[in-house]
């Protein structure tokens, strides 16, 4: 819910967040992805906020005229697992130039969810052992 605080476990470098605060629908999350170097810029739209029914959507803008459209849905299963559901789609500009893309980008439309959902996985990891230590 800290939508500040992505850049600790997601590769990207929070600029900004408007209006600031927890995730919720309507806040817009500006960012810089890979290298510092370069001047790309990512804008994540939150959609959906439901934290009592789990559920998070977003409508993403990255480089190159990508869109992505991510929801996630968590189901309890006992104390101490849960099922995420995660649906990422890319649309790439058409003509062309999305072709290029898709050739040279191919691969990561499948490891860059992969990877976000794993970094995801670790955090929560984290915090919930965190939170275990501390008695909560």
């Amino acid at each position: 819910m800290n939508t500040a605080g992505w850049g600790q476990f997601y590769d990207v470098k929070v600029l900004s967040v408007e209006p600031p605060g927890p995730a919720a629908p309507g806040q817009r999350l500006i960012g810089n992805p890979g290298p510092r170097l370069l001047p790309f810029r990512i804008t994540f739209d939150f959609t959906e906020v439901d934290p009592v029914n789990h559920r998070l959507g977003i409508d993403g803008q990255i480089p190159f005229g990508i869109k992505v459209r991510e929801d996630m849905k968590l189901i309890r299963v006992d104390d101490v697992r849960c099922r995420v559901n995660y649906n990422c789609d890319f649309t790439l500009p058409p003509g062309l130039g999305g072709r290029i893309l898709w050739l040279v980008l191919g691969r990561g439309f499948d490891s860059g969810p992969a990877d976000s959902l794993s970094r995801l996985k670790r955090e929560a990891e984290r915090v919930y052992k965190q939170s275990r230590a501390d008695g909560r």
